[in-house]
Formats: structure tokens, C-alpha cells, sequence
């Protein structure tokens, strides 16, 4: 009877465990247009994303935010008068969701204040990593990296920029010199970096073909 029950016990914990990671996500399309939450530290704000700014990137945000990659990250980057940048997450999780490439796209909006981007570092490397316009950056419309050019914008903050301006900057860039510690260890990351502000909880409200 007790082994029974534990079969049973293990069978129920194992079909209610949430897989990591499934290739199929990866294919899945977004809405025409659709808005995501994110609840933060400091409060929360909205994001309306729109595909045909580009098409590729916003279906895989829209992936990221539907199986919860973005729950319980840091903002490791906010720039005063310059970005707030968040997505690393669980990095088993994170590799696999990498190695599915997202072709790189042409600039059709522009990164002006509230708007939301891919971070990269060169050619097809937009994998989770966001950023947030917290200025009018025009210049991120057109700027070269590694023979690709510009950071083109997915959507805008629609409701809550006061929050996001509310995020930490008090590091600025110095987080950036330690990133691999938090790849590694979250916790010991945290113990320099304190008053880094965090995402509680990102989801989609709604979608409009």
C-alpha cells in the first residue's frame, strides 16, 4: 500500500512539474498586436507590442512571456537617461531558448522613450535580453554593430513609465562587469548588487489579430 501510494504521489508531482523547455514554443505566432504586463519592485507597467514592427522578435517575446522566462528577473542594467535592461534568467533555460536564431530585421519604428527592444552584439544575436528606452535614443535606430544596424523596437510602455523610471540606477554600468556572477550564482550577484529591482511576474492581458 505505501508503495502504491508513492508511485501515486510521484506520478501526480511529475504531470504537474511545468517542463523547462519545449522546440515547439519556438514556432509559436503572435498576436497582430498584444499587451503584456510586467509586475515589478516598484510597481507595475504595461507593454503593447506589435508584430509588424518586427515580426520574428515580437513572436518570440511573445513566447518568452506565454511560458514565463521573464518571472523573477533582475533589471542588471538601468542607465540613468539612458535604458533599463532585463531577461536573464535560469541559464540551462535560457541556452536552449538561444540556440533557436532569430533572423535579424530592419529598424521600422524608432527607440524613443517607453519604447522596448532586443539588446544584441552583433549579427542574429537578439535571444531574451530587453531593454527599455527610458530617452528618445535615435541613435540606436541606425547604430552599426558588427555589421548590423540598428536596434529595432518591438512595442512601447503604454501604461506605468513613471515605474520604470522609478528602477534603480544607482549602479549605472558597473553590473555589466559582473554579469557571468550572475549567470552563475544570483544570490552572490545580489549581495553587490542589493537594490537592483526585480520583475515579480510578466504574463500577457491580451492579443488582437
Amino acid at each position: 500500500m505505501r508503495l502504491f501510494t508513492f508511485i501515486l504521489i510521484a506520478f501526480i508531482l511529475n504531470a504537474c512539474t511545468k517542463p523547462s523547455f519545449k522546440s515547439k514554443w519556438t514556432t509559436e505566432r503572435s498576436p497582430d498586436t498584444f499587451t503584456a504586463r510586467f509586475e515589478t519592485s516598484k510597481g507595475s507597467f504595461d507593454v503593447q507590442l506589435t508584430r509588424e514592427y518586427s515580426p520574428l522578435a515580437v513572436d518570440r517575446v511573445y513566447q518568452l512571456l506565454k511560458h514565463h522566462l521573464y518571472d523573477n528577473t533582475l533589471f542588471y542594467r538601468v542607465v540613468p537617461n539612458f535604458v533599463a535592461q532585463f531577461g536573464i534568467a535560469d541559464t540551462s533555460v535560457t541556452n536552449k531558448w538561444g540556440a533557436f536564431i532569430i533572423p535579424d530585421e530592419k529598424v521600422v519604428a524608432s527607440n524613443v522613450r517607453g519604447a522596448i527592444s532586443f539588446a544584441r552584439g552583433g549579427k542574429e544575436s537578439r535571444k531574451f535580453l530587453l531593454f527599455i528606452n527610458l530617452k528618445d535614443n535615435l541613435k540606436l535606430d541606425t547604430a552599426i554593430r558588427e555589421g548590423v544596424t540598428g536596434y529595432p523596437p518591438l512595442g512601447k510602455v503604454i501604461r506605468g513609465m513613471e515605474v520604470v523610471d522609478l528602477l534603480y540606477s544607482g549602479y549605472g554600468e558597473a553590473t555589466m562587469k559582473q554579469l557571468k556572477a550572475l549567470k552563475i550564482d544570483r544570490s552572490s550577484f545580489l549581495n553587490t548588487f542589493p537594490k537592483l529591482d526585480s520583475i515579480k511576474k510578466a504574463y500577457i492581458l491580451r492579443g488582437k489579430k
